[in-house]
């Protein structure tokens, strides 16, 4: 059965931690525009080897709300209550995830760190032109139009991405009525936040090159193809990092835990 802790960070925020499973502890940092909640399938895979700590970043589900707009250090200071309360030294970060993750191992005790789709910015590799436009949308209320433009902006793999815009916003619009869809546009002004951390955050690989963690770096091999360059780029600044295609999966394949990850993951954390 699921475990419900709450922890308390540095800044007296509540903390809420669903850990799951047996073995040494992991904790888990979701991506932009979704919850913990996607992280589940993940968690139970995982779950029969180590124990996987899942909780909400701020602003989202049962999570305190941010205040004062996105700050990256909240986020660090909350995996230091998740890490400090369950005791786990090792981390998995998914997409922005894993760049929160990255700037969390700059600080804090982190022995083992898995990345998958690291949202990092390196030599300026992660797309940007997009996030004007995109930001111009949702300031003016337009959310089908903001969330088109930010997922043809990420996902430049897709034939979607190619559809003249005002067709992605009518796409969009039909996504928007379903449960994820609506979660997402919800959560758009933070992914829209998040992603700009990321791109005034870029420079050169050797910026990640004092991570002392060791490091797993994965990218699903469909997905968007930049993540192989940045994981490649990642892998050779860190000193103690691996690259690790997942062949046949994308930005989701953290999700969808194919076995190939989720044995490579458990490999990679026991060691």
């Amino acid at each position: 059965m699921p475990k419900v802790r709450m922890f308390e960070a540095s800044d007296g925020t509540a903390v809420r931690v669903t850990s799951v499973g047996a073995g040494p502890g992991v904790v888990v940092v979701h991506g932009g525009g979704v919850t913990s909640r996607l992280y589940n399938r993940l968690a139970h895979r995982l779950g029969d080897r180590l124990t996987v700590h899942l909780y909400d970043r701020r602003g989202r589900a049962g999570a305190a709300p941010r205040t004062g707009g996105y700050s990256i250090s909240d986020d660090i200071a909350d995996i230091d209550a998740v890490t400090r309360g369950t005791g786990a030294t090792g981390v998995i970060g998914h997409s922005v995830g894993g760049y929160i993750a990255l700037r969390a191992a700059e600080v804090l005790p982190i022995g083992r760190l898995v990345l998958y789709d690291a949202a990092v910015s390196i030599d300026g590799r992660f797309p940007a032109g997009w996030l004007p436009a995109a930001r111009a949308a949702a300031e003016a209320g337009d959310i089908a139009r903001a969330l088109a433009l930010t997922s043809a902006g990420i996902n430049t793999h897709q034939v979607t991405s190619r559809l003249p815009l005002s067709m992605q916003t009518s796409l969009t619009s039909a996504f928007l009525r379903t449960p994820i869809g609506a979660q997402m546009a919800e959560l758009l002004p933070s992914t829209l936040a998040e992603s700009q951390e990321v791109i005034d955050n870029d420079g050169p690989a050797t910026r990640w090159a004092d991570i002392s963690a060791d490091v797993l770096v994965a990218y699903g091999v469909a997905g968007p193809r930049y993540y192989a360059g940045l994981s490649q780029a990642l892998a050779d600044a860190i000193p103690s990092a691996t690259v690790l295609p997942i062949r046949h999966h994308g930005h989701d394949g953290i999700n969808r835990a194919p076995r190939a990850l989720v044995d490579a993951t458990v490999a990679f954390l026991l060691e």
